[in-house]
């Protein structure tokens, strides 16, 4: 049997010959959006998976599903275009004057079309921080809904004996640089560089790259950025670690949840999980103490948000 209405989508319906009732009622309307029930109400989206909340935004009704870890977003019925954020793990960071870690790449859109099926949601595990002289960890990425946002870049080395220190590594966004050495490149569109180290004189390291801003040289990981109004609280996120210092009272982590950077003979601190920050960079060792460890970036996470009836 011929169907205009599959032939023609976009045709008015005052233009669709053969049905004589609906253009009298609605002459403007697509066909399209006709037939798939957008004038006598579509079936809504029924979906599980992750941490479900809902709000209100003027007068709209948001269903949001937050993934703290791996899992699927089934839906049972119904169909919807949907929004996304998908936030890679954060970079761990290096010991002795270590570079902060780079935050996880940070990517999100709108018009995903979902229907019955599942749906694998990936959310990237932080870097593990160095506890001698190696980089940090890079964090893993996250991948949702045909997005792949990149893993922090690890902060690169201090006190690396005779080889000296290392840059760091790049990433979603870079890690910081080692005391003396270079920050590592962010990736376009999720993130940004990391700072680098002093070049002698108070070997500071560089701050990992944040997805608001670089790492700043010899100092504080770079800011993160908001979670573009996708949830209600819109918080902040992906912020990058400070730089390890053999100088000062510690380097402070980026907006967003970076890890401090440890003052001389401290350790760095972690990332805060599920934010995708990197961890703090390990204080310059004295000559009495032991290793003053790098830090672990945080998780990263997925949120999908579509709207629903009131």
């Amino acid at each position: 049997m011929f169907r205009q209405d599959r032939t023609n989508p976009s045709t008015a319906v005052s233009n669709w010959r053969g049905r004589h009732d609906a253009p009298k009622a609605w002459p403007s309307t697509a066909v399209s959006t006709w037939t798939n029930g957008g004038l006598f109400g579509a079936v809504p989206l029924v979906a599980t998976g992750g941490i479900i909340t809902q709000y209100v935004d003027s007068g709209t009704t948001y269903r949001v599903h937050a993934f703290r870890g791996t899992g699927k977003f089934v839906v049972a019925s119904g169909a919807a275009d949907v929004d996304w954020l998908v936030i890679a793990g954060g970079a761990g960071s290096a010991a002795r004057g270590g570079g902060g870690g780079g935050a996880g790449g940070m990517q999100t859109g709108t018009g995903y079309a979902v229907s019955a099926g599942s749906y694998t949601v990936t959310v990237g595990a932080g870097g593990a921080g160095s506890v001698t002289d190696t980089l940090g960890g890079d964090g893993s990425n996250g991948v949702a809904l045909g997005t792949t946002s990149t893993g922090g870049g690890g902060g690169g080395t201090g006190d690396a004996g005779a080889s000296g220190s290392t840059a760091g590594r790049a990433g979603g966004s870079g890690g910081g640089g080692g005391k003396q050495s270079a920050g590592g490149t962010g990736t376009v569109g999720q993130g940004n560089d990391g700072g680098a180290g002093t070049a002698g004189g108070s070997d500071n390291a560089g701050g990992g790259g944040g997805k608001g801003a670089v790492g700043v040289l010899a100092g504080a990981g770079g800011a993160g950025a908001t979670g573009y109004g996708i949830t209600a609280t819109d918080p902040t996120y992906a912020g990058g670690g400070g730089g390890g210092m053999e100088v000062g009272s510690g380097n402070a982590g980026g907006t967003g949840g970076g890890g401090a950077g440890g003052a001389p003979n401290n350790a760095g601190i972690g990332g805060v999980p599920n934010t995708g920050s990197g961890g703090g960079g390990g204080g310059v060792t004295g000559a009495s103490a032991g290793d003053s460890p790098g830090a672990d970036g945080g998780a990263g996470i997925v949120i999908i948000r579509y709207e629903v009836a009131a």
